[in-house]
């Protein structure tokens, strides 16, 4: 960390970690799965694929700022692609490999994109069909050698353009190393376009001082070492997974293992045994359910001691915490652990120090508890615009409810209003091309995060809900929907909930169940049905929802309880613009694309 600290850009970084971690004996510090097994690849090898492929960009007169786009999923050539850019000091461009072709054009063209790396044939397919409507687009790079079309112009394979970078580097041995040192830490690093739940993507401006600030305050306050291993399946072109699962890892000397995907996560984790894993809610209310399903199959038992154990787990933490354990509950806790827990950390791969839960709130009841069953769980906070972390709880200093603490650096302040502000060197230049909105954001130097929160006697924050999202009833009652939302979604019949109530009498939901688990519980209870939209028309299952929130809501306020509720076929999706990439809800898509059906829940009290 001695070194790191005199480190003020990614190129730097990159530098340090060859010479700290590239030594003997080869380590491995990024692994994917090939053939069926995860296979690492070397910090020299690491060095060659990057320097290789910086050089065939610059053969073909990349420069610094050039803009270059990145579509692709994680991969290693995502980071090699990465790292090579910004050895250049030139300026890349994430995109989400889920984004359509207009939104891919609108950003290739307000980015001033001259080149873009594609993952596959699909990614392809779907620059092509814009690549005329993209006037300074260039060129195409896939990473995916068999993807390439044959004689097509402009279109290289990765392999191809370092290939020619290998002979480029060879006639000019010194470019790369004079580009690298020519890169500043005010430069230019990364433009990353926000989502956006309303109109169109800002591109949020990133030098490399905003990114190496906060990698170095996030180290700070984590024992991280290169010992740890982080399993990355979040999307990198997300800045949440970019700064932590990967440049924080990286610069650390930690292997980074690549997930295959969301829906292998559960086995990678069992073959990777990762100590440290980033994550967003989600999947802990994912877990949870599961778990409980299982559970719940099982004779009563076995449902007895689990549930045991669980309070068990609850209250030796709590006494943990307040330092005042006693042998009878340190005895129980051992039995508990050997009965019910160790199969549940075994779940995660046996070597879990914590998971950093981010993106979106965490409820309560689930870091409680994971926790109780020795699997942690530390919230943080923070936004694009941010680089992105603002606050978390660390390892050794953490209250479940809150997002922790600020990071070191970082000064955070409430507005009249409630509204969280933020000023600090990892706060972003602007939005690109945008002086109106970055006004609009930025003052006298204060980043409006848009959230509403507070901060306790400890230093501990706690989000309300997003400024924007808070709505007022007709009677006069204001609602916070993010909490209640989630309070709901822990419920393991509910895959995702959304609240209505802006300018209403009383609060209703859109409900998308979980339908793995209403099919189990209609099969159990001879309920008949051919498909899952079956379902949702049956009295029985409308009941069993019924019956859920109204335990659910026993805790809330008369004005913050569901009334009335409606179940949706499908899931809400990216593809129909009804959720953003980050798995935000787009609330006025879903107010004018449901509007029928919010109309007739209130109609029909």
């Amino acid at each position: 960390m001695a070194e790191l600290s005199t480190v003020k850009t990614i190129p730097e970084i990159f530098e340090h970690v060859l010479k700290e971690y590239g030594k003997d004996p080869p380590k491995t510090p990024i692994q994917s799965k090939v053939n069926d097994a995860y296979k690492g690849i070397t910090y020299n090898e690491l060095k060659e694929e990057v320097e290789n492929f910086a050089y065939g960009l610059m053969y073909f007169e990349i420069d610094k700022d050039d803009k270059i786009s990145i579509l692709s999923e994680n991969r290693p050539e995502w980071i090699y692609s990465d790292l090579a850019i910004q050895l250049i000091g030139a300026v890349d461009i994430p995109l989400y490999p889920s984004l359509t072709n207009d939104s891919i054009q609108y950003i290739i063209n307000d980015s001033d994109s001259v080149g873009i790396i594609v993952s596959n044939q699909f990614q392809l397919n779907k620059v092509l069909g814009i690549k005329d409507k993209c006037k300074k687009l260039k060129f195409i790079v896939v990473l995916n050698e068999k993807d390439v079309p044959p004689d097509t112009p402009d279109i290289y394979s990765f392999k191809n353009l370092q290939d020619i970078g290998k002979g480029y580097k060879k006639a000019k041995p010194e470019l790369l190393k004079e580009k690298s040192k020519k890169v500043n830490e005010d430069d230019l690093c990364t433009i990353i376009y926000t989502s956006g739940t309303t109109g169109e993507p800002k591109g949020v401006m990133l030098s490399h001082k905003n990114i190496v600030s906060n990698v170095k305050a996030a180290i700070k306050c984590l024992t991280i070492t290169e010992k740890d291993k982080f399993l990355s399946f979040l999307p990198m072109c997300h800045i949440y997974e970019r700064t932590t699962g990967y440049y924080m890892a990286f610069s650390c000397g930690c292997t980074i293992y690549l997930a295959e995907s969301i829906e292998k996560v559960a086995q990678n984790l069992i073959e990777t045994k990762p100590t440290i894993m980033t994550a967003v809610p989600r999947l802990f209310e994912r877990m949870y359910s599961r778990i409980i399903k299982s559970v719940e199959a099982e004779p009563k038992n076995k449902q007895k001691i689990f549930y045991w154990a669980v309070e068990v787990g609850k209250k030796y933490q709590d006494a943990r915490r307040h330092k005042n354990l006693s042998l009878s509950l340190t005895a129980k806790n051992m039995v508990a652990q050997n009965l019910v827990f160790r199969k549940l950390q075994e779940r995660t791969g046996g070597n879990l120090r914590f998971f950093v839960s981010g993106g979106a709130p965490l409820h309560k009841e689930l870091a409680v508890f994971f926790e109780a069953v020795g699997i942690l769980v530390l919230e943080g906070y923070g936004l694009t615009e941010a680089s992105p972390v603002i606050t978390f709880n660390r390892p050794d200093n953490y209250k479940f409810g809150t997002v922790g603490q600020i990071l070191p650096g970082i000064e955070v302040k409430i507005s009249e209003d409630g509204e969280i502000l933020a000023n600090g060197p990892s706060v972003m230049l602007g939005y690109y091309k945008n002086a109106k909105e970055t006004k609009e954001v930025i003052k006298n130097g204060w980043l409006h995060t848009g959230d509403i929160g507070q901060i306790d006697e400890e230093g501990f924050i706690t989000i309300t809900d997003r400024k924007k999202h808070l709505f007022k009833t007709s009677g006069g009652k204001y609602v916070a929907p993010a909490p209640i939302e989630n309070l709901f979604q822990s419920n393991k019949y509910i895959d995702q909930f959304v609240l209505i109530g802006d300018k209403r009498m009383f609060l209703t939901a859109l409900i998308i169940p979980d339908f793995e688990a209403v099919r189990e519980y209609a099969d159990s209870h001879n309920i008949k049905y051919k498909k899952d939209d079956d379902l949702i028309e049956t009295e029985e299952i409308y009941k069993l929802i019924e019956g859920e929130l109204n335990k659910t809501q026993k805790t809330l306020a008369n004005y913050e309880k569901v009334r009335k509720f409606a179940l949706l076929k499908r899931p809400l999706s990216m593809e129909d613009g009804e959720i953003t990439p980050s798995l935000k809800v787009r609330r006025k898509v879903i107010d004018q694309k449901f509007n029928d059906i919010i109309d007739k829940m209130y109609k029909s009290l």
